[in-house]
């Protein structure tokens, strides 16, 4: 009788909700021991039905870590002086203690610009350079949110990442790259894939650990995947589709995040974990 393997689902809000629940009970301790509540501002502009519902929804979650949530909404049409000039304003009132820039901002912005413009210690998303290169030389800063949630994620299943291959999918600034560095940190050997590496499902089959982050909907495909291997699906598509073919993929790999449910609830988990942080950092030196 042949066996179909069928692989544990990593539950990321499962361990989302505890790290909120944590973030929480910060929070008041330092609301308690300061007088001054966590505070994390999201500067959203224009009126994206899906950025409008994620600020939204942030803005929910925020509110039950006891941390204010302050939101600063901006016309279609700002420009990127405009927008740096926000960042910056907010970058140096001592009130706010996280920010947040909800991207995309639009073809006419340019985004990097306007993320330079983040004070590194209130840069709770893990956007700015100066956060890249502390994620790569393993400094203090705060990691980009959503690498950040994964690696919480394989902790949690105690997935032993010393010496396995790692094979990212995807090169994103915020996302691919970042957690490319996070994982080499934990000596695994990563290789980094993309739209143009010829013969991604050859290097996909090699792969311990697989990070799809591209952004195509079921990319990959369940039959490449190395049987035991580690699955995580940073994807998401319309209709709740991600990067990974998941169906065929969960009957060859030994632990794998759904979508939803996996790595999009610990993306704002760390998000509010790194705010409480944040403020703690800088009314510690405040108090000083």
């Amino acid at each position: 009788m042949s066996h179909t393997r069928t692989a544990q689902l990593m539950d990321g809000g499962a361990l989302a909700r505890r790290i909120v629940e944590e973030t929480s009970d910060k929070a008041a301790e330092l609301t308690r021991r300061t007088g001054v509540t966590p505070c994390l501002a999201t500067v959203l502009v224009g009126e994206d039905p899906a950025s409008v519902t994620y600020v939204r929804m942030k803005r929910a979650r925020c509110a039950k870590a006891g941390i204010e949530s302050r939101l600063v909404s901006l016309p279609a049409g700002t420009s990127t002086a405009e927008l740096v000039d926000t960042l910056r304003s907010l970058s140096q009132d001592s009130a706010v203690h996280g920010i947040l820039l909800q991207h995309p901002c639009g073809p006419h912005i340019d985004e990097r610009a306007a993320f330079e413009a983040i004070a590194p210690e209130k840069d709770v998303d893990g956007v700015t350079m100066s956060s890249f290169g502390a994620m790569s030389f393993g400094l203090p800063g705060f990691a980009s949110c959503t690498p950040g949630g994964i690696m919480r994620l394989l902790d949690e299943y105690d997935v032993d990442l010393a010496g396995r291959r790692a094979v990212v999918v995807g090169r994103s600034a915020i996302l691919g790259k970042p957690v490319g560095m996070l994982l080499l940190a934990r000596d695994a050997t990563v290789t980094y894939c993309h739209s143009r590496t010829a013969d991604l499902a050859a290097t996909v089959r090699e792969a311990d650990l697989v990070v799809a982050a591209v952004g195509r909907p079921r990319l990959i495909r369940g039959e490449d995947v190395k049987p035991g291997a580690v699955v995580i699906d940073a994807g998401y598509n319309p209709g709740n589709v991600g990067d990974v073919d998941f169906d065929a993929a969960r009957t060859r790999a030994r632990l794998i995040t759904p979508v939803p449910g996996g790595v999009g609830p610990m993306t704002i988990a760390v998000l509010l974990a790194q705010t409480v942080e944040a403020a703690s950092l800088q009314l510690g030196r405040a108090g000083s």
